[in-house]
């Protein structure tokens, strides 16, 4: 059970610090931006999934790498069910950007988690 909620933990920390970004700039996910908001938003998606999956390991106090790897697999089928859902519509870059850095910015994250506790 508490790896359940590690990863849930993680994951809220991941999914709201997005919706919070995109509901302050008011840019919609799912279409194109302009380069520099894409790249802010990539170092930013990077630094929130690393910090869940730094959570997400911490919580489960587990000494392997299995809640960032949950973690990974949330976040990547997260990704691929938003963008088999809309094909065609709109701009996958965000989806792409999950799949592709997010999800290992997760298992990075629990892996730095594992790393600072001595575990390695």
């Amino acid at each position: 059970m508490r790896v359940f909620l590690a990863v849930v933990a993680g994951y809220l920390i991941f999914a709201l610090s997005a919706v919070l970004l995109f509901q302050l700039s008011r840019v919609e996910p799912h279409s194109p931006a302009a380069v520099g908001f894409e790249a802010f938003t990539i170092v930013y998606g990077l630094v929130f999934a690393t910090l869940g999956g730094f959570v997400a390991g911490r919580i489960a106090r587990r000494g392997d790498l299995h809640c960032g790897i949950a973690l990974a697999l949330v976040i990547a089928f997260g990704a691929i069910i938003s963008m088999t859902a809309r094909p065609g519509a709109g701009a996958l870059w965000t989806q792409t950007a999950a799949l592709l850095l997010f999800a290992p910015a997760s298992v990075a994250g629990d892996w730095i988690r594992r790393r600072k506790r001595g575990a390695i």
